[in-house]
Parts: structure tokens; C-alpha cells; sequence
């Protein structure tokens, strides 16, 4: 089974961007960051993958924090989830983005309103 984490707030904390998600029933610090990140364009989010051994678990991004991650982006910053108080660095986190980010720009695939604030937001 899949469970998902949405992240309710994104801060800058020592120098390193902080995505805080709302609760999760299971054991945070058995969750390992799989260094990808997904589009979802029906809920107009990001979605990193974490891990444990018996299943995934998507962290999804609202685009209410995409200006928050940009600007952690442009100040080359480490990413980190922050899950029942258990901090997970994400790894790739910006690389991935980046190839995410310049597929999604002009391509209609992703639907237009998710094309549309991607290129809104981040620059590309």
C-alpha cells in the first residue's frame, strides 16, 4: 500500500529549504528518499518518492510552495522533508526537478494549467 505525505509548509532553516508534511501514521525515520520526483498535473503538484521496504510513499508539493522551492533553487540549497519531526534530505531533489521542469514547459501533455504555473513560477 502507498501512502501520501502533503506538505502543509516550506520554510528556509539553516541554510537548507524544509518541506513540513502533514501527519503520517507510519514510522518516519524507516522512510529513505528515492531521488525521484513525479508531476501531478490533476492535483497540480510535485510528488517526491520516498521509500521503505514494504512501500512507497508519495510527498506531494502543492504549487502553493513552488515560489519557496524556486527561490531555494536559485540559492542552491539542500531539500528536506520534515515528517512527524523526523528530517529525510531529498536527494536529486533539484536535478530532478529540473528535468521535470523543462518537460513540462510548453508541453501540453501536462495539461494546461499545470504547464501554465510551472512556467509561472520556476525559470527555465
Amino acid at each position: 500500500m502507498n501512502n501520501k505525505i502533503e506538505v502543509v509548509e516550506a520554510s528556509v532553516e539553516e541554510e537548507k529549504l524544509v518541506l513540513t508534511g502533514n501527519s503520517y501514521n507510519g514510522e518516519a525515520s524507516e522512510l529513505e528518499a528515492n531521488g525521484q520526483i513525479l508531476a501531478d498535473s490533476d492535483n497540480l503538484a510535485f510528488v517526491y518518492i520516498l521509500e521503505n521496504p514494504e512501500h512507497f510513499t508519495y510527498l506531494s508539493i502543492p504549487a502553493a510552495h513552488w515560489p519557496e522551492v524556486e527561490k531555494a533553487r536559485t540559492a542552491s540549497l539542500t531539500v528536506w522533508a520534515r515528517i512527524n519531526e523526523q528530517e529525510i534530505e531529498l536527494e536529486h531533489f533539484f536535478e530532478e526537478l529540473d528535468e521535470l521542469v523543462q518537460n513540462i514547459a510548453g508541453n501540453a501533455n501536462y495539461g494546461e494549467e499545470m504547464e501554465g504555473k510551472v512556467s509561472e513560477v520556476f525559470a527555465t
